[in-house]
């Protein structure tokens, strides 16, 4: 045996150590007991060295073969299992209330799937974990987050949803009235018929659909600019944009926790029409990005039909399930369906009310509509970015706030944009340049830690270094200060935070002697930000209460219940991981469709960075603010 022979059976052995609790050592299969050549004719010597050689070289092979085998299996399982502690972590927190450090673990749990290294995809055992951990993930934090005191606005109810399991019987009086009364005129084929006059009845006699008619058509003025230039990118009718009445009341972040359906336009989250779901962000929610998926989608399921009211029909059972209602009952015609009983009760409702919907929309004066002022349509800058930077981060440099940037991007699960993969970061308009100005300060592996300030009158070096958690050495070298400069209003200031805001403690215990001074003093923030995180009206707490001691932000979705059934059963565990490009006809139900910056204390290596080793007086590199 030679030498390397000699190192290569001794590393097989050390390699088999930690594997052999999971598979034991590979064995050398020539050297199986009572096993015997088939062969009865003794080959030549020759023929014998060769043969010898051969199946001692493909052993070996097939040894290293396992050994790697095994040493992946090893790693796979080792990673599942640190993903599960920190689920199961999560999931206690949750339980006990402690929604801030729920939150923690969970992304802790998706972000060391994702920054293992190892392909998710490829791997069916890793795959299967990463979607199973995101659904787990994703039920347990929208419930959870709706709770808490974020910036996310309450859901509300989708104004038809208020109509559901109704009956209406025949109205001849009251169809010929509607007839005779209404404007239908529309780039739909709209209809009054005895279905669509019983819902517009109820829904005019409904003080309740009235107010959430009234909340969604004035939400509707964020949006409608954007939908209409989609729905007329595609060619299809404008007056398709009332199905978010139906679908969400114009909310880009409803999410139904039955099915699963989420966004404006309700897609499923199977990662079709090319909107990405992943740990960091859901295009669901984006409500440009969906608005352009819904219109393409319409289009499609048009041009499958030939017929609106049947495409709407499709888009809510789903166009495998209507395709095959007309091919049995030999009718392309949604109310010869409606006849026959060949829709489910929801779908068969689900058209009358958005017909009924739309005509009161175009009837405004007759249903009270007409004196709702439109919410100022939504407008932003848009910049690129395929780093990590922390939301708290954007709201400095653009001088704005926290919850206006958590406003501008709904589709963010987390307060960080990834860190791998391009993302479309919106910030206030006007603001792009001063963003791209101010961050070239930042180094990029510091974007998703550091702050920016700009010196308001009044403030000190030493409080706006307190404020934000950090170092006044750090931040007097970040800046080319020395210790005894001052700062001027109006100063820019690069804040390296040594502690990223995330990692450090959301919540707190109240302990018997703590007042809300003594908790302010310990977490170093103020006493009137604790009063206003945990709506508190005194200054009094009580032992064993839980406050917030750092801002609150809700960036997932709240969860809104539909209660029509085929949304139910149309629900898919199934969670891509990437963009997908889905099937434009999916066989059925509804088909549309987190990596922390780690902290640090070493000295900033950006442009500002170069005056630090000897600061002085006189080279104070300090910018003035951008106006």
């Amino acid at each position: 045996m030679t030498l390397s022979d000699s190192v290569r059976t001794v590393a097989l052995v050390v390699a088999c150590v930690p594997l052999v609790l999971l598979t034991g050592c590979p064995q050398d299969q020539s050297a199986s007991p009572g096993k015997t050549s088939a062969q009865t004719t003794a080959p030549a010597i020759t023929q014998a060295s060769s043969t010898t050689a051969s199946q001692s070289g493909q052993a070996a092979s097939s040894t290293e073969q396992s050994v790697d085998s095994s040493a992946r299996a090893f790693k796979v399982q080792r990673l599942i299992n640190s993903a599960e502690a920190a689920y199961r972590s999560g999931v206690d927190n949750y339980r006990a209330g402690r929604l801030d450090a729920a939150r923690l673990d969970f992304d802790s749990a998706v972000d060391l799937m994702l920054t293992s290294g190892m392909d998710l995809k490829a791997d069916p055992q890793l795959a299967d974990e990463f979607d199973h951990l995101l659904n787990a993930v994703n039920s347990l934090e929208m419930a959870a987050l709706k709770q808490g005191n974020g910036f996310s606005p309450k859901i509300e109810e989708a104004p038809l949803d208020s109509a559901e399991d109704l009956t209406f019987p025949a109205n001849p009086e009251l169809t010929a009235k509607l007839k005779a009364e209404l404007q239908i005129s529309s780039d739909l084929p709209l209809v009054i018929n005895d279905q669509v006059a019983g819902y517009i009845g109820y829904f005019a006699n409904s003080p309740s659909f009235h107010a959430h008619m009234l909340r969604s058509m004035e939400r509707a003025g964020k949006y409608k600019t954007m939908i209409q230039s989609a729905l007329t990118a595609q060619g299809v009718p404008q007056d398709l944009i009332y199905l978010a009445v139906a679908e969400s009341g114009f909310q880009p972040q409803v999410l139904n926790a039955k099915s699963g359906a989420g966004g404006m336009w309700q897609f499923m989250p199977t990662g079709a029409y090319g909107l990405a779901r992943n740990g960091y962000f859901d295009e669901r929610f984006d409500p440009e990005k969906s608005s352009i998926a819904y219109a393409r989608y319409m289009k499609t399921l048009y041009n499958q039909f030939g017929d609106w009211y049947l495409a709407m029909a499709a888009y809510d059972w789903g166009p495998g399930n209507v395709q095959r209602a007309v091919q049995r009952t030999g009718y392309a015609d949604f109310w010869e369906l409606y006849r026959r009983n060949a829709l489910p009760k929801e779908t068969r409702d689900y058209v009358p009310k958005i017909l009924a919907a739309v005509i009161m929309a175009k009837n405004p004066e007759k249903y009270g509509l007409d004196k709702m002022v439109p919410d100022e349509p939504v407008v932003s800058d848009t910049v690129s970015v395929d780093y990590a930077i922390d939301l708290r981060l954007v709201a400095d440099i653009t001088n704005s706030s926290l919850p206006e940037i958590v406003a501008l991007n709904p589709s963010l699960l987390r307060m960080t944009t990834p860190g791998d993969m391009p993302f479309d970061l919106h910030i206030p308009i006007g603001t792009h340049d001063v963003f791209t100005e101010r961050l070239k300060e930042i180094p990029q592996d510091k974007r998703s830690t550091w702050r920016f300030h700009v010196v308001r009158t009044g403030e000190s070096l030493d409080g706006i270094v307190t404020s934000l958690h950090a170092h006044l050495s750090d931040v007097v070298a970040a800046n080319g200060l020395s210790a005894n400069d001052g700062v001027d209003t109006g100063d820019e200031l690069v804040i390296p935070v040594t502690v990223a805001a995330s990692t450090r403690p959301q919540r707190y215990t109240v302990h018997h002697g703590d007042t809300l001074v003594t908790v302010s003093d310990r977490f170093g923030v103020s006493v009137e930000e604790l009063r206003r995180w945990n709506h508190l009206s005194s200054s009094a707490v009580r032992p064993g209460a839980s406050l917030a001691v750092a801002e609150p932000v809700k960036l997932a979705p709240g969860t809104h219940v539909h209660g029509r059934g085929s949304r139910k059963r149309s629900g898919s565990r199934t969670v891509s991981t990437s963009v997908h490009q889905g099937s434009a006809h999916p066989s059925s139900g509804r088909a549309g469709s987190k990596a922390s910056g780690s902290s640090t204390t070493s000295k900033p290596a950006g442009k500002k960075s170069s005056h630090a080793a000897k600061p002085s007086s006189g080279t104070k590199t300090k910018k003035k603010a951008t106006r």
